[in-house]
């Protein structure tokens, strides 16, 4: 017999985090979550929750863990996007169409007692969680910013009524065979018409400290418009913060200003963490740190995070800039490739601006959407 419990109790919260470790225990491609960034969801003071609400399930047969799913009402989301939505997340089950029916209906029946009328998913509190289901690529690594999934997921789901709303795409870029000799006068062409320069923040913290609040700002602009997005709270600049401090490098970020040292666009990235995370199966301790550190330190794969460019200056070629020192990284030795993570299968300004790298589209993601 399924059982579906409401998460409550601590118990059943450390039986929630822990679930995924069980169902994907020696996946070869599966990346946790870090441990105690999944528990802190449960914390009165969670980042969040000034803008959401928050339900976990907990899904059983005959006592033993089944399934799990968690709904979340993103009051912010709805407000911006004029919608009545819950998202679902963190939806993982043995494959079970049974199991599966019964945890959406749980997630169902909360979104209409919250006079919601639809259901989307999968994703999270906001686009700086992982978001998309799986539905190509599964002999493919997940990267740590991104979730991975079973197969017959996607079954599970539109078996329970769902239907797409939108596709991501992820690609492997690599270097270049060669750089054209006048991408490179362009970019220094461009740079002088317009008075540019780069940032000379010699570290992680100088970074932070000057052009932070700038930062946010271009994300906000520049993100503002892509599906399902929310504006920053300060609290979430400041997770956001804490977060680069452990796992940004400044030579992997390209910030460009004006005469005035006012930023004008940037591109960041990060040393891929995914093969230490994996190891240490998402607990970082006085044990597993120093195998993160040493990936941090000599990376093999780099994920692009995020690109931003001011609104004044998105007609003026100052992108081209980016993809030319994004060039010069990888054709440096010593990456491998980079991973885009998640970008819109019909952000044709997105998609095309990859044509100047070698690159394979690898994973394909997908967010669901269902009437109640």
């Amino acid at each position: 017999m399924i059982t579906v419990k409401q998460v409550k109790t601590r118990k059943e919260q450390r039986e929630f985090v822990k679930f995924p470790l069980k169902l994907y225990k020696n996946n070869e491609y599966f990346v946790p979550c870090l441990y105690m960034d999944e528990l802190a969801m449960f914390h009165k003071n969670f980042v969040y929750n000034d803008q959401t609400e928050s339900i976990f399930f907990n899904a059983y047969i005959d006592g033993k863990m089944v399934g799990r799913i968690q709904g979340i009402l993103q009051h912010a989301s709805n407000q911006k996007w004029n919608q009545k939505r819950v998202r679902f997340t963190r939806f993982d089950s043995i494959d079970n169409q049974d199991v599966a029916n019964a945890l959406f209906q749980a997630i169902e029946d909360w979104a209409i007692s919250k006079g919601m009328d639809e259901v989307v998913g999968p994703l999270g509190y906001s686009d700086l969680e992982r978001e998309g289901l799986l539905i190509e690529g599964f002999d493919q690594l997940s990267t740590f910013e991104e979730q991975y999934n079973y197969p017959y997921y996607q079954k599970l789901i539109e078996n329970n009524g769902y239907v797409k709303e939108v596709d991501w795409l992820e690609r492997k870029i690599y270097a270049p065979k060669e750089i054209d000799p006048k991408f490179e006068r362009l970019c220094s062409l461009i740079m002088r018409r317009y008075k540019l320069h780069f940032s000379e923040a010699k570290s992680t913290n100088e970074f932070i400290k000057k052009y932070a609040d700038q930062f946010f700002e271009i994300v906000d602009s520049s993100y503002s418009e892509l599906y399902q997005t929310v504006p920053f709270t300060e609290k979430t600049k400041k997770m956001m913060i804490n977060n680069f401090k452990l796992i940004v490098d400044i030579k992997y970020v390209s910030l460009i200003l004006d005469e005035n040292d006012k930023v004008v666009c940037f591109a960041l990235c990060f040393p891929s963490i995914a093969k230490p995370i994996q190891k240490c199966k998402g607990h970082l301790n006085i044990f597993t740190i120093p195998s993160v550190l040493k990936a941090l330190k000599n990376p093999e794969v780099i994920d692009f995070a995020l690109i931003g460019v001011v609104p004044e200056y998105r007609m003026k070629g100052v992108a081209s800039i980016l993809l030319y020192e994004a060039m010069k990284l990888l054709s440096s030795g010593t990456i491998k490739y980079a991973e885009t993570n998640l970008n819109l299968e019909d952000n044709h300004a997105i998609q095309n601006q990859w044509k100047s790298f070698e690159s394979e589209i690898h994973k394909r993601r997908r967010s669901f959407v269902k009437k109640i």
